[in-house]
């Protein structure tokens, strides 16, 4: 049996699992969690102790038909002002709970489109912030960045609050593929962006593809893989589109028929990745590449790979504070998300309560699951040792994943050992050590 034939048996083309950028999922989170939890974890946290900051900027003023985001189409700029003093004012009720000397480590903008702010709510954001939260000495302040929706005074504004690395959203460059998806978005204009963001002293540049998108062929994303080296990023973030158009309405007009099939797909990946390869990057977990001496690669290459919300992470801060409509905190004891529709957002806030309206509340059983889980999502490998005497308790499960998958996985007393021949069931794999599995929940497909 070939070895397509042997992935596609165990599941690699029908399998639909999470992505698990968190454990337990979003779906497990209940309406029992919510504002006085988060409120009481907040006021817990060790004040020593930096924490991550993610803010959540719904607005865009093209709704990509791709995208499965919390976004809202915008055309003025009215309804983002009014948004940013809504986030102020949570700003504000967070700063009521949060001991007071917490420092953040990290903050990182995301969306919907941050650089649809204007300089002087860029200003006026990043300075609410560290008002109520000031960065430590050596934070990371990253951005996602539509070159179609920045400009140069914006780059300056973001640089002046202490943006040092950005995350510039392509996709893909082929023009009929980028109709297809509803994101117009010439390579010249990404190419000018990119120079600015130089310019400005960004030493860390991101650049997110999709693979698997409407009329993608090998010529197509090849072109593309070409036009990104020449950019000369760090980091480059490889996805699989997600086709969930129970989830994301707007991905009703993609049609399916211009869909690669599972297959094509399949070599899509591999072809991208080898290509990065070829180019000096190293793979970092499933759907990251990173060049030596990045930070990321670093974190890969030490064993402090972390994986979050925002994908795989350098980030060593156990505490991720979510701020915004639809954000989801980490703290220490579980997750919390805030009210995802933007007028439900600020109803809460506006009544002065915090946002948060769903959440888990981790159990010593979640916590072994989600570090065995994350081990093999970042490291491929489940360290038994790592675990403690408490992973005993998975060794039932790894039995069944080395009796299931056989020499695609390599099983010693100290780990669990996913072989590179079996990565592309990472997901698969990872999911058998899932302890939360709600009935009717559809994810995208494993590969």
């Amino acid at each position: 049996m070939k070895q397509i034939d042997r992935l596609a048996a165990l599941g690699l083309f029908d399998a639909r699992v999470p992505r698990y950028t968190s454990y337990p999922t979003a779906p497990v989170f209940s309406p029992n969690v919510g504002a006085p939890e988060q409120a009481a974890a907040l006021a817990a946290l060790p004040p020593d102790v930096p924490v991550s900051v993610y803010l959540h900027i719904p607005f865009c003023e093209r709704l990509c038909w791709f995208c499965a985001c919390r976004t809202q189409g915008t055309q003025t700029l009215a309804p983002v002002e009014s948004y940013i003093a809504t986030l102020e004012q949570e700003l504000a009720l967070l700063a009521d709970v949060l001991p007071k000397g917490l420092r953040m480590g990290r903050m990182h903008w995301g969306g919907g489109t941050p650089t649809i702010l204007p300089p002087d709510l860029i200003h006026r954001l990043a300075r609410a912030v560290k008002a109520v939260i000031p960065p430590t000495d050596d934070w990371e302040f990253s951005v996602e960045i539509d070159p179609t929706m920045v400009d140069r005074d914006k780059i300056a504004a973001l640089a002046a609050e202490g943006m040092n690395r950005a995350s510039i959203g392509i996709q893909d460059f082929d023009p009929q593929v980028q109709a297809a998806i509803g994101r117009a978005q010439p390579f010249d204009i990404t190419r000018d962006c990119v120079e600015n963001l130089r310019a400005a002293g960004i030493t860390s540049l991101n650049a997110d593809l999709v693979y698997g998108l409407p009329y993608q062929d090998a010529a197509r994303i090849s072109d593309t893989i070409d036009k990104v080296l020449s950019l000369a990023p760090d980091r480059i973030a490889l996805f699989g589109y997600a086709h969930v158009p129970w989830m994301a309405k707007r991905q009703k007009l993609i049609k399916e028929e211009t869909l690669p099939d599972d297959l094509a797909r399949y070599h899509l990946a591999e072809l991208a990745a080898d290509r990065f390869a070829d180019a000096g990057f190293s793979a970092i977990g499933i759907d990251h590449f990173a060049r030596p001496g990045d930070g990321l690669e670093t974190a890969m290459r030490t064993g402090h790979l972390r994986r979050n919300f925002q994908g795989y992470t350098a980030d060593t801060c156990a505490t991720l504070i979510g701020i915004g409509a639809s954000s989801i905190s980490r703290l220490p004891t579980g997750y919390i998300q805030n009210a995802a529709a933007t007028p439900a957002y600020t109803q809460r806030i506006a009544a002065g309560q915090l946002a948060g309206v769903r959440g888990h509340v981790m159990t010593d059983d979640d916590l072994l699951h989600a570090r065995a889980i994350e081990m093999l999502m970042c490291d491929f490998r489940l360290d038994r040792q790592a675990l403690g005497a408490e992973g005993a308790a998975l060794d039932a499960t790894c039995a069944a994943v080395a009796a299931q998958y056989g020499d695609l996985v390599d099983t010693t007393d100290d780990a669990l050992t996913i072989r590179p021949a079996g990565r592309a069931l990472t997901r698969i794999i990872a999911s058998a050590f899932d302890a939360h599995k709600p009935e009717g929940v559809r994810y995208s497909q494993a590969s």
